[in-house]
């Protein structure tokens, strides 16, 4: 998974994707193919080992292709009832790939979320031998979905996070971006947020878990940690998957109430945040709308 990074500058093309992607009527896919990425000098991403210039240090998730690896959807449109949803990531070879570096117990996360930041998901497919990817998934209703691939190549020295729309038809009416909070209720726990977003510096997130006005002090490992947390920036949806500081076991790190995170955001505006948690053997996500200020001089 990727550790926290700095994201990088707004896209204005895929904020007008997402402007109409947005907007309220019927949705019908498949969606079109995004075109290849092109690299400073003019050569398609997938002929390039690194990107060069502004394209290196775009946000994760935007892209449907980087350092030469594409995430390919072989389903085409999402349902409302439960379905495969097939995938690869092709390599620079153009050959599905088919060894990957584990992060946090899995080879690949794959998170899955409407353009309005509702329904997210995080799902952990399974590889056949071939490359290709299967999970079952259904979402709560029609609309426009980002669908990231979060994984390592093996051999790769870095983390990569893919992103693609992938539509489920219907009559799409998008929600309004719930207003900035501090706490979150899901299934009978409460989860506080303190700690602000700043661009362009490493910002501290405390997230404390009560349940019936009493902390949680016996929190479970989940993919080898307390919490994940997942940003994403309203607008474009850039992606940002940090993890807690220390680990469970490591002497020093408790688990619960508090899960403390250190998360980088580029720019000033309003970001989801979606924290993981398990308890009771229940893994529960609670969600909130942060806004982060002006960037320090």
């Amino acid at each position: 998974m990727r550790t926290p990074h700095k994201l990088g500058a707004y896209v204005l093309g895929l904020a007008a994707l997402f402007a109409a992607a947005t907007g309220v009527g019927r949705i019908a896919g498949p969606a079109a193919a995004p075109p290849a990425h092109t690299d400073t000098h003019g050569a398609a991403a997938g002929h390039a080992e690194h990107p060069a210039g502004p394209a290196a240090d775009l946000p994760g998730g935007l892209q449907v292709t980087e350092d030469g690896y594409r995430l390919q959807p072989l389903t085409t449109t999402l349902s409302t009832t439960a379905a495969p949803f097939v995938f690869r990531i092709l390599g620079p070879d153009a050959h599905p790939v088919t060894a990957y570096t584990v992060s946090h117990d899995k080879e690949l996360h794959l998170i899955v979320v409407r353009r309005d930041l509702t329904g997210f998901q995080h799902l952990h497919p399974q590889r056949q031998p071939d490359g290709t990817w299967t999970v079952p998934l259904a979402v709560a209703g029609a609309g426009q979905y980002r669908v990231f691939a979060d994984f390592r190549p093996a051999g790769h020295d870095r983390g990569l996070t893919l992103g693609v729309d992938v539509p489920a038809p219907g009559d799409y009416r998008p929600q309004a971006l719930p207003a900035a909070g501090r706490t979150a209720v899901v299934d009978g726990y409460t989860v506080t947020l303190d700690g602000d977003l700043t661009p362009g510096t490493a910002s501290k997130l405390t997230l404390t878990v009560t349940r019936d006005g009493r902390p949680v002090t016996d929190l479970q490992p989940y993919l080898g940690a307390y919490g994940h947390l997942v940003a994403l920036r309203d607008g474009d949806l850039a992606y940002l998957h940090v993890h807690p500081e220390g680990t469970p076991g490591d002497g020093t790190t408790t688990a619960g109430p508090r899960v403390t995170f250190l998360a980088e955001v580029p720019s000033a505006g309003a970001y989801r945040l979606f924290l993981d948690f398990q308890h009771d053997g229940v893994v529960r996500t609670a969600a909130f709308t942060a806004v982060a200020g002006p960037a320090h001089s």
